[in-house]
């Protein structure tokens, strides 16, 4: 029986480990989906300030989600934007989490982007949506508590420097809140103005380098149209000085070859009268 050749023998092997890699990069896929199931259960949750479990969890997405796109039979693109924009939302959120004003907290989240699409098919609406939500409602509580000086539940928050036993707040210390709150409200306000004015520098800088381009666009339109002309202009002028010119030629030509001509004839019967008349002198 004859022998199979090397590259035969080497086929079902390369097959193997192209089935390795492609069950390898599956079982990654599931184990990033299921991390970030996880991940968007527990930010959904309320957690204690010390819980550390999150942070770690989103770290080791962070890895998993580097290695996919390392693999050679990674999913589509679209599917890895779409991991990509839940661990960005995810570790956003806790960066969110560690600010110490609560305005700075709801400014943070307004800029977060959740995701998309479900992460798996039981969910009808994405759950880092839910989370965004949730968190959105939860900073605007605690900005609304520390405008108006009450906590959690509703309920105002006592003074320390107020004296046991005195139910009502003293005059001075309405007077401090109220001061208190105008402030705050004055910077809240001061703060968008400032975005306001930025913004409106912003689209007057554009409106600007827009018409400044605009401009330059048409100069470039009305030169390149200029040229066009001139040169449709100059090939007729060229066409017009060629014709010419080989009509001139072919002239010229005619009326040298006729005077060629003559001056052969003449000089040919000249010859003749000469040879004729040079005997008789002798």
């Amino acid at each position: 029986m004859r022998a199979l050749p090397p590259f035969s023998k080497m086929a079902p092997a390369e097959g193997a480990a192209y089935r390795r890699r492609v069950m390898a990069a599956s079982r990654l896929e599931l184990n990033l989906v299921r991390l970030l199931c996880r991940c968007e259960a527990m930010a959904a949750e309320k957690r204690d300030p010390d819980e550390w479990r999150l942070e770690k969890y989103v770290g080791a997405l962070e890895d998993m989600l580097q290695a996919l796109k390392a693999q050679a039979s990674k999913p589509a693109s679209e599917v890895i934007n779409e991991y990509s924009r839940k661990v960005d939302f995810l570790k956003g959120m806790l960066q969110a989490e560690k600010l110490t004003s609560a305005s700075e907290k709801a400014l943070a989240n307004q800029f977060l982007a959740p995701g998309r699409v479900p992460t798996t098919a039981r969910e009808r609406v994405p759950a880092t949506k839910t989370v965004h939500l949730q968190s959105r409602a939860r900073y605007t509580s605690e900005m609304r508590s520390e405008l108006l000086g009450t906590d959690s539940a509703g309920e105002p928050q006592l003074d320390v420097r107020k004296r046991t036993g005195v139910t009502g707040p003293r005059p001075g210390d309405e007077k401090q809140s109220a001061a208190e709150l105008d402030l705050v409200l004055q910077r809240h306000q001061n703060l968008q103005e400032k975005l306001a004015e930025e913004m409106l520098g912003l689209a007057r800088s554009l409106k600007t380098n827009t018409l400044a381009a605009q401009s330059v666009i048409k100069k470039d339109n009305q030169t390149l149209s200029h040229s066009l002309k001139m040169a449709d202009q100059n090939l007729e002028k060229l066409k017009t000085e060629s014709e010419r010119l080989e009509q001139h030629t072919q002239k010229s030509v005619n009326w040298l070859l006729w005077a060629m001509l003559i001056i052969v004839c003449f000089i040919f019967i000249s010859m003749i009268l000469f040879i004729r008349i040079m005997p008789k002198l002798k």
